[in-house]
């Protein structure tokens, strides 16, 4: 593995705290036993083979596994269940992960959670590589060896400058809006949120002007405050903190959008099981 993700067996050496001509010896007789060529061997550098690169990926999965299963076992040795590990898009966080936690561990109390905000696409990359059990993501489409639940269906809120004209008293249709400059989520944050987002924009016969794209809510919401223009976001974003920007829920439209836990097949982390079986009683 070192020399193949340094493609250079002196780099590969020091790292491993050996000698080159070494590493160099066990590699050819690892090659030799397997009766596989794994590296293609230049005179300024080293490239895998398409075995070596099949190899490199499926070993750094079951490497992961095995780092998972062992530090597994030390948390038991600390008087632990176990670990699991949370991604997540900002939104998940407002309501819905708090809960559900709070939920599991009155119920499994001697459980490591560890948690970090990662973009959509990160969490399915984190999945595949066994890097996170759980993720809670805005996307349609994923691996078929990914398995989805929806925990949420959440309406569309306009997000408006604290002392913009239009509020729920006066606010008819998004076509009052249509001359206005709209900032987005980009669509590499989730290409199937922003189709949908579109969409409404379609029904009410206008293709808005968007001025900003953006992956964080945080920025959006500074964004409009200063007059840079208006958004949508999905209701669970809203909150009464943010200062400058006023929400009106489009509950009327049929657009929702979902978020959905989502989580590998082949995953075989205790803690991941009891943990959907919580959630999947919560959302039958």
């Amino acid at each position: 593995m070192a020399v193949a993700e340094e493609l250079h067996f002196r780099r590969a050496a020091e790292r491993l705290f050996i000698s080159q001509p070494g590493l160099s010896r066990q590699i050819k007789q690892m090659e030799e036993d397997l009766g596989v060529t794994l590296f293609e061997r230049h005179n300024r550098k080293v490239v895998l083979t398409k075995a070596g690169v099949y190899l490199k990926a499926e070993l750094g999965r079951n490497l992961q596994q095995l780092e998972d299963i062992i530090n597994h076992a030390k948390l038991i040795n600390e008087g632990k269940k176990g670990q699991l590990k949370l991604g997540y898009v900002g939104s998940a966080m407002q309501e819905l992960i708090p809960k559900l936690l709070l939920k599991y561990k009155t119920r499994k109390p001697n459980v490591v959670f560890n948690l970090k905000e990662i973009d959509n696409q990160k969490q399915i990359e984190g999945l595949l590589n066994f890097k996170i059990d759980v993720g809670f993501v805005r996307l349609e489409h994923v691996p078929s060896i990914i398995e989805t639940q929806v925990v949420l269906s959440d309406t569309f809120c306009l997000v408006l400058p604290e002392h913009h004209n239009i509020d729920a008293s006066n606010f008819k249709s998004l076509s009052q809006l249509k001359d206005s400059s709209f900032i987005l989520f980009d669509p590499e944050y989730s290409a199937s949120y922003y189709d949908k987002v579109l969409q409404i924009f379609k029904d009410h016969a206008f293709t808005p002007i968007v001025s900003h794209l953006t992956i964080h809510a945080s920025s959006i919401y500074k964004l409009v405050e200063n007059n840079f223009g208006i958004s949508l976001v999905p209701k669970s974003l809203t909150t009464n903190s943010v200062r400058g920007v006023k929400f009106i829920e489009l509950d009327k439209i049929p657009q929702r959008t979902e978020l959905f836990m989502v989580w590998h097949k082949e995953n075989r982390n205790p803690i991941l099981m009891s943990f959907l079986d919580i959630i999947k009683k919560q959302n039958p």
